[in-house]
């Protein structure tokens, strides 16, 4: 267009001196004849002066030319963009297909034989060193190009599957899914691999592989190659480490893969296949014994992010409506889901001195049973996820997720893996608090402190107090009485010195009205619990072997160990990349009443800050709310569209004899009015367990509907407030005298009634006569 506008420029003085010429010609013909014939201008225009026509001619001709030119010039613009534009989206397309191949060829490439693959649980490509990455390749061997090694390795590994199979069975290729093909890290023999197998040879793993690297003497030349690359010290690791299958322990994926790069029987295959063609998934697992990562799916239609019980609670709900479901649980910890309640209740009672490392505890009912909610077969492997016919639920253990990518619909491990998904449901959970004093009083002060949350933490914790005489908990909530119990049981057997400290007049002064909360510090300190009461800790120190703990009225208290107990913090650290609203009010993330924080993500648990409809927006920290707000969301993310209405109860023991059940808003801030009897051998947490047959209620409780209760004809006594025994009863709170929060105090398997009373929202004249509905009279 430039050209075509300086050529314009020239032309322009051109085209009006020609126009002027012949209008001056045409006026001088009129003249002269005195008229103007209608065709004079054209007869007298081509025999004007010299020069006239031509130019006109001329002017036409270059105008003409100038449109063909711009006309030419813009078409070839349109085209090349084109091309450039089909040339990107060809690079795109390719790329992603080259990631693909790389992807499919790389559990190929570092597969052992089926005899070792078959003993280890889930084979995988090892974080950095593993295959799909390019830049390994080049780093063992420089001798070829990186990229054409998918391609090599699968042509390599076909070579190499022939002399196997003669041998034996091992060189068939197993699924690929859960073990890598055989030949592949064999066909690879990179140099890294041929170091490998000389360690194999001590190992004997196989005869068969003995033989083919027996054909070649290539054997022992890699292995001074392969002393160059870091592969071969990894090796030497692995190589300590093959007690035969991995630990038949609670964890469905073992985590750990330090020693993941050391098959001995893949090292043997690698001199079989031609040493010359380097591949960077030499990366084969120590055979039986080492823990591998496991591969880690690129893409679930299910992301559940947290292992506890919400996460369970919706990964069994998202099966039970769509039966084909492939559901990927993400979490940090190294155990599949499991129970918490028992942490803190049941496995402390427990006679098994084994009970660490089993889990297994006899419930009050006598009947025993695991903390984890399924066994390990119950959940696939993740790298099994996408070829599972039938879909299932794979557990991603020993993975945190760091980043979340609403709008691309991707989450990131702090690996810097990537896994995109169709829908998510965030069930983090929370994190325990602890105090400021304690985080300030420095290393040794902090080792000596347990924040109880974790199965780690109860292992860690039962340790701690077989070993040593004083141990003080800080917190008079549910969870630091529950402690305080349960070790003070302990320490009349081993003469441990347990310590309660708390702000409060009495154990659960913030749930429990004063007469109820005194009484039961009573009972705690019937259990061999020191109480220290109306304590705010001011300083700790680590002095002469002893922590020191300084409380703002003077009081000094020394002991060994330290337990905060004092709160939980939801964890909300995927609200700022995710870009999700945390409540300022009770923390959490905030959901609607379907528990959507997104369309396509859901919270529940802990962390899930909802909508009450009757009680406004609240934020639960307990057993039951995880079950229901789990199962919940799981029906949401299949399309339930269902609202959240369910009240969530908890409950607390003191050990087998003293129990409660709680549901609403129990604040003892709030006016309360209790109604008691005398309670009787069937009124105690075991009594109720051997009725329902099982050790955690709310399983059985959530169940259940209210629907017509009927209520006890056995006259009522007044309401009581001030008693010495508090065998059993039922405790109400009310808010401008309506039923917000009822606590049964050793009163079991009543809680749909409750449910029913605070659903209603009724103002009761007589709560006696309501008291009657939960039949505590009637033994």
């Amino acid at each position: 267009m430039l050209k075509c506008r300086s050529a314009w420029k020239k032309l322009a003085p051109l085209a009006r001196a020609s126009s002027t010429v012949c209008r001056q010609n045409v006026r001088r013909a009129g003249f002269n004849n005195g008229r103007i014939p209608a065709c004079v201008p054209a007869a007298h225009m081509s025999t004007g002066p010299a020069g006239g026509g031509r130019e006109n001619q001329l002017y036409a001709l270059l105008v003409g030319a100038a449109c063909v030119g711009g006309g030419l010039y813009a078409y070839r613009t349109v085209k090349g963009d084109q091309r450039r534009y089909m040339q990107r989206i060809g690079e795109i397309e390719a790329r992603q297909q080259k990631s693909s191949d790389e992807e499919a060829a790389a559990p190929i490439e570092s597969e052992p034989p089926a005899v070792e693959a078959a003993e280890t649980e889930a084979v995988t490509e090892p974080e950095p060193e593993a295959a799909p990455s390019p830049e390994p390749e080049a780093a063992p061997s420089p001798e070829e190009p990186s990229p054409p090694a998918p391609e090599a390795e699968v042509v390599a590994s076909t070579e190499t599957t022939e002399p196997t199979k003669e041998p034996s069975s091992p060189s068939e290729p197993s699924p690929a899914e859960l073990t890598e093909p055989p030949p592949a890290p064999v066909v690879e023999s990179e140099p890294p691999a041929a170091a490998e197998s000389p360690t194999a040879e001590p190992t004997e793993p196989q005869p068969e592989v003995v033989a083919q690297s027996a054909d070649e003497p290539v054997v022992e030349a890699p292995p001074e190659e392969a002393a160059e690359p870091p592969a071969a010290p990894v090796v030497e690791e692995a190589e300590p480490s093959p007690p035969s299958e991995p630990s038949p322990a609670e964890l469905t994926e073992p985590p750990p893969a330090p020693v993941v790069e050391s098959e001995p029987p893949a090292a043997a295959e690698s001199p079989a296949a031609e040493p010359t063609e380097p591949q960077p998934e030499v990366v084969a697992q120590s055979g039986d014994s080492a823990p591998v990562a496991p591969k880690i799916p690129s893409h679930a239609p299910y992301v559940l992010i947290g292992g506890g019980t919400a996460s369970f609670a919706a990964a069994r709900s998202i099966r039970a409506r769509d039966p084909g479901a492939r559901v990927l649980i993400v979490t940090d910890e190294p155990d599949p889901p499991y129970m918490r309640p028992p942490l803190s209740k049941e496995l402390w009672f427990s006679d098994d001195p084994s009970v660490t490392e089993t889990l297994r505890f006899k419930q009050w009912n006598g009947k025993e049973r695991s903390i984890y909610f399924q066994p390990p077969s119950f959940y696939i492997n993740a790298e099994e996820l996408d070829s599972a016919e039938n879909g299932g639920v794979a557990v991603l253990s020993g993975k945190k997720v760091v980043h979340m990518d609403v709008r691309g619909n991707k989450i990131k491990l702090d690996d810097d893996t990537e896994i995109s998904y169709d829908k998510c449901l965030i069930a983090t959970g929370g994190v325990p608090r602890n105090l400021q004093v304690i985080e300030r009083a420095g290393e040794e002060v902090m080792n000596r402190t347990t924040l109880f949350r974790k199965i780690e933490d109860f292992r860690s914790l039962d340790k701690v107090s077989r070993n040593i005489k004083s141990i003080t908990i800080i917190g008079g909530g549910f969870l630091g009485s529950e402690l305080a119990c349960a070790l003070g049981r302990r320490s009349a057997d081993g003469g441990l010195e347990v310590i309660q400290m708390f702000p409060e007049k009495g154990n659960m002064g913030k749930v429990l009205p004063e007469y109820l909360s005194n009484w039961t510090t009573e009972k705690v300190k019937k259990e061999g619990v020191k109480i220290v009461s109306e304590a705010l800790v001011k300083s700790v120190v680590y002095k002469d072997d002893k922590l020191e703990i300084q409380l703002k009225d003077g009081r000094l208290v020394k002991t060994d160990h330290i337990v905060a107990a004092v709160g939980l913090e939801p964890n909300v650290d995927l609200a700022k990349s995710a870009g999700l609203e945390v409540d300022s009010d009770f923390g959490g993330f905030r959901v609607n009443a379907e528990l959507q924080a997104r369309s396509n993500i859901w919270v529940a648990g802990d962390a899930a800050c909802f909508y009450d409809i009757r009680l406004g927006r609240r934020r639960v920290e307990h057993h039951d709310h995880a079950v229901v707000s789990g199962r919940l969301a799981g029906e949401n993310m299949t399309g339930a569209s269902k609202p959240y209405w369910h009240q969530s109860m908890f409950w607390s023991d003191l050990g087998p004899d003293v129990g409660y059940e709680a549901i609403g808003i129990v604040d003892s801030s709030l006016p309360t009015v209790g109604v008691f009897a005398k309670a009787t051998a069937k009124d105690t947490p075991k009594a109720a367990t051997e009725q329902s047959g099982t050790g955690i209620r709310s399983e059985s409780e959530t169940e259940d509907t209210a629907t017509s209760p009927v209520a006890s004809s056995t006259p009522a006594p007044a309401v009581v407030e001030h008693k010495d025994e508090y065998g059993k009863g039922v405790i109400f709170y009310l808010r401008d005298k309506v039923v917000v929060g009822i606590i049964l105090w050793n009163v079991f398997n009543r809680m749909p009634i409750a449910r029913k009373i605070i659903k209603d929202g009724e103002e009761h004249a007589d709560l006696n006569e309501v008291a009657k509905l939960f039949n505590i009279h009637d033994d």
